[in-house]
């Protein structure tokens, strides 16, 4: 027996390997989203060059985020800019608001959009759009498919990029 096989039974509903598209892609965020919520995934991490495609705005996503936080949870935000999250996804930029002792924004301006990783990482699950232009990918909860993800990640939050996306906005 192989490690996804031993993983499928702890995450219904959440697919191991290949998905080609934007329906996949869309489809497999909201259901990764809504599980996150279900088995209480400690910690989330989304990283998009700027989110325009991604279902952040929807109603259901945003009733799953809202199920999933709560104390000790923490969520993770990287983006080359977040002017089309601000623009396209404006019931998750108020339940950004509301969350935001528990959210860390962080953007690399500077970032080829396509160097920048267009995944969703959690302990338990990954989604990562490996081709964002084609909206192609893997996703999976094997051991070694979430520490390589973690590991880029990590480089892209600790060395290649700033605090950004703050929760309000001052103006005189």
């Amino acid at each position: 027996m192989t490690e996804p096989a031993a993983a499928a039974p702890s995450l219904p509903g959440l697919p191991s390997g290949r998905f080609s598209g934007r329906e996949a892609f869309t489809q497999l965020l909201r259901d990764g989203l809504a599980t996150a919520a279900r088995e209480g995934w400690p910690e989330i991490v989304l990283s998009d060059a700027n989110f325009h495609d991604w279902p952040l705005g929807e109603l259901a996503v945003i009733e799953s985020l809202q199920q999933w936080a709560r104390g000790g949870r923490r969520f993770t935000m990287l983006a080359c800019t977040y002017d089309e999250v601000i623009r396209r996804h404006a019931r998750f930029v108020r339940w950004r608001g509301t969350w935001d002792h528990i959210i860390t924004c962080r953007r690399s301006p500077e970032a080829d959009p396509l160097d920048l990783p267009s995944a969703l990482w959690s302990p338990a699950w990954v989604l990562h759009r490996i081709d964002p232009l084609r909206c192609v990918g893997v996703s999976g909860a094997e051991p070694e498919r979430r520490v390589l993800l973690r590991e880029s990640l990590n480089e892209w939050l600790r060395s290649k990029s700033s605090p950004g996306f703050p929760s309000t906005t001052l103006g005189l």
